[in-house]
């Protein structure tokens, strides 16, 4: 672009892009100042900066108001696309699920994967079958990073695991049961926190390896320790160690039933925990992210 072009660039706005139109359809002033909302003092302004920057008068007077020159009548044509596209711009577009393409990408602990995801999936195949869905496993020391990056557009995952500067909504309040392989000597009778402590225990530990559980501080409280023996980094594989060993261990209860475990008899009631959907804020305004936040609400709303 030529410094004359950019100079002659920078001193149009569309403001005056507006009166050059609002002239061309109304050829009075006073009639342009009122549909503007300005006075005819400031449209004459901006006609004089008009007649500067092309150099033509663009409109001369006569008794009743303006009539263009040749000029002005050609900058007509050239102008209504301009203004109407700048218009669209900020026309809030309609949208349609079914009319919506590309790719979004989801970032999911185990536990969403087997609860949230089934559902919510199933709406998306329907509703907007255009739609490729991205499945991650959850990542909670990268996910700041990935989200910035665009490489995950939602999280579902327990609150411990967000950030606490990232947009977040409440899915549902989950509570644990206390299971047993189908085949324990421990169905069918009543056990007491005092009891369940002493055996051996398998924890999921989603993001650390160690022998520590989300109910260790529960068992502290009554001053007992768990004798846990065992941890694993997913729920996918826990109702089958369960089955095959003597081990007894805390799971969600929408994981269940299954054939594998069942649940112990308790005196007391195991802690619950909340699932959250997680987001970047420049989604805020993402008419799909809204829809999709929506959709997540209603399958999950049970």
């Amino acid at each position: 672009m030529n410094s004359n072009r950019s100079k002659g660039l920078n001193r149009l706005d569309i403001k005056q892009l507006q009166v050059l139109q609002g002239l061309l359809q109304e050829r009075n002033l006073s009639r342009v100042a009122a549909k503007m909302g300005l006075t005819q003092q400031a449209i004459s302004e901006q006609l004089r900066k008009l007649r500067d920057l092309f150099d033509d008068p663009l409109f001369v007077r006569q008794s009743n108001g303006v009539i263009p020159t040749a000029l002005a009548e050609s900058l007509g044509v050239k102008i209504t696309p301009i203004l109407r596209d700048i218009e669209a711009l900020l026309e809030k577009s309609s949208f349609e699920p079914k009319d919506q393409t590309g790719t979004f990408k989801i970032s999911a602990s185990d536990y969403a994967m087997a609860v949230i995801l089934p559902p919510l999936l199933a709406k998306f195949r329907l509703l907007a079958p255009n739609l490729k869905i991205i499945i991650s496993e959850f990542e909670s020391d990268n996910l700041h990073a990935l989200m910035a990056a665009g490489e995950i557009d939602l999280a579902l995952t327990f609150p411990d695991f967000i950030p606490s500067d990232m947009p977040s909504t409440f899915l549902f309040e989950e509570h644990h049961v206390c299971v047993a392989s189908r085949h324990s000597p421990l169905l069918n009778q009543p056990l007491s926190l005092a009891d369940i402590a002493p055996l051996p225990q398998l924890v999921i530990s989603l993001s650390r390896y160690n022998l520590q559980g989300s109910a260790d501080a529960w068992f502290a409280q009554e001053g007992l320790t768990r004798n846990i023996v065992m941890s694993i980094p997913s729920f996918s594989a826990a109702s089958d160690i369960i089955e095959s060993t003597d081990i007894v261990a805390f799971l969600p209860s929408r994981l269940l039933p299954n054939n594998k475990v069942k649940i112990l008899q308790l005196d007391f009631t195991p802690p619950s925990f909340e699932l959250v959907a997680a987001w970047h804020k420049r989604s805020n305004t993402s008419q799909l992210h809204q829809w999709i936040l929506s959709l997540l609400q209603q399958t999950t709303n049970v």
